[in-house]
């Protein structure tokens, strides 16, 4: 149910201000709007002033004389704004056998037409700016000052790639990294579908690592495929009357070693606890400023009762940004994700990258908003904003039923001041669809294929 809220939420929100953007364009260019429509398909409900509030579809002979019709429809993958004289995703051609109104998209000038078909794509551009801006302004961007690796789980991916705990990492694919910040980016998303070379110092020496990309786990939250020097498992929630209440332990300890094995990860605590069950393991804990020595002797079950995170005890650095610094420190963010994501693309159609892994659909969509949501509002709003650039990014491109194809025929009939004939808009439209389909039924296929 979560997943299906917080899809919801995020596509209407995007839906909204994209076709809000071709909605309050058409209006000021003195063009007539008959839908306003979030979901394509059946209408489940709208209203208009005409005729008020009605659940499902209007009457065939229905005249809203202009009165626009803001409507639910059945599938929440879209929506659209249905524009007089304009073939679009109503694929209404009734209009074709009469003469141009001046209300209508097609009796308007070349800039008119422009300026509608290109207003979705700057409004969630705008969304995925401010949202930025506001990151940048309300909140910093924290900066975690070292690239040493606190920890190598034995046998683990990051072993098999030959880092090992205390390795100082210089550089990654000839770049050099200076936090743990730009070392993630670098590994997990910069360097996406390649091999990686990557430089560190090891025991005073230069050490060059050669590591397949089948050995970086796609998901890194999954895979904890390298620990910063610095951090540590710590106590969450503690069940009451659990062994981890009985032994003293409290919300917020820092665990510093359990049984004479020095802790990094949460990971290697439930190894250690589920292996020794009813026996009791001496702990060491960072309390406040006090450390402390107790016991813990875990359930038959293994387990300990207590729910387990990780914090880090290094150095962050918080850098802040004034107002006007951070409008374009936005930008720069924007900049930096549209490269990335051409970047993206040009590896998918090269093969270096699965198109299932480039590209989510909205099961993807629904888990990642739901685990951004649970990690607070910031976070919802930053991939909000992703997926609001992406939306616009994928919108403009020169393909059929999407803006971008919309402004390539308008181009072309600029150019050559003739309408291209209905009968070749409907077919691009119809073919564009066709493909447009395929391509969400392959992405949804992948989405299921990975859960």
């Amino acid at each position: 149910m979560d997943y299906i809220i917080y899809f919801a939420i995020t596509i209407g929100i995007l839906v909204f201000i994209h076709e809000f953007g071709h909605f309050a364009a058409a209006k000021l260019s003195g063009m007539r709007v008959d839908v306003f429509a979030i979901g394509f398909g059946k209408r489940l409900f709208g209203w208009n002033k005409k005729s008020g509030f009605s659940f499902g579809e209007l009457p065939k002979d229905f005249d809203g004389e202009g009165k626009t019709d803001y409507r639910l429809s059945l599938l929440p993958l879209g929506g659209y704004v249905k524009i007089a004289g304009m073939i679009d995703e109503s694929m209404d051609t009734s209009f074709a056998e009469k003469e141009p109104q001046p209300y209508e998209f097609r009796a308007k000038p070349l800039w008119a037409k422009v300026f509608v078909i290109t207003a979705g794509v700057f409004m969630n551009l705008m969304l995925a700016w401010v949202i930025f801006w506001g990151a940048n302004f309300f909140q910093g961007k924290p900066t975690t000052p070292t690239t040493t690796i606190g920890y190598v789980q034995p046998e683990s991916s990051a072993d098999s790639a030959g880092f090992k705990t205390d390795d100082k990492i210089i550089s990654v694919n000839g770049k050099a990294v200076s936090n743990w910040e730009q070392l993630r980016a670098d590994i997990f998303v910069n360097t996406l579908g390649e091999n990686l070379t990557v430089k560190v110092l090891r025991d005073g020496k230069e050490v060059n690592l050669s590591i397949n990309r089948k050995l970086i786990p796609d998901d890194e939250s999954k895979g904890m495929f390298l620990v910063p020097k610095g951090v540590r498992p710590a106590i969450g929630e503690v069940l009451k009357d659990s062994p981890a209440a009985i032994a003293g332990l409290k919300t917020g300890d820092i665990l510093l070693s359990l049984n004479d094995t020095a802790l990094y990860t949460p990971k290697q605590m439930i190894g250690i606890i589920s292996t020794h069950a009813n026996v009791p393991l001496p702990i060491e804990l960072l309390r406040g400023k006090d450390t402390l020595s107790l016991t813990v002797t875990p359930a038959k079950d293994g387990k300990i009762g207590a729910m387990l995170g990780e914090v880090f005890t290094g150095t962050t650095t918080m850098h802040t940004y004034g107002f006007f610094e951070s409008i374009y420190l936005g930008w720069k963010d924007i900049e930096k994700i549209t490269i990335l994501t051409f970047q993206m693309m040009g590896k998918v159609f090269t093969g270096n990258i699965e198109v299932g892994k480039a590209f989510g659909g909205p099961i993807k969509i629904a888990q990642i908003a739901v685990k951004s949501a649970d990690s607070g509002i910031s976070s919802f709003l930053y991939f909000l904003a992703l997926l609001s650039l992406s939306l616009a990014i994928l919108n403009i491109m020169p393909f059929p039923v999407l803006d971008g194809g919309h402004l390539v025929m308008i181009l072309i009939e600029g150019i050559t001041k003739k309408e291209i004939p209905i009968k070749i808009k409907m077919a691009i439209q119809n073919t564009g669809l066709v493909l447009l389909l395929l391509l969400m039924a392959f992405i949804i296929y992948n989405d299921i294929i990975s859960l």
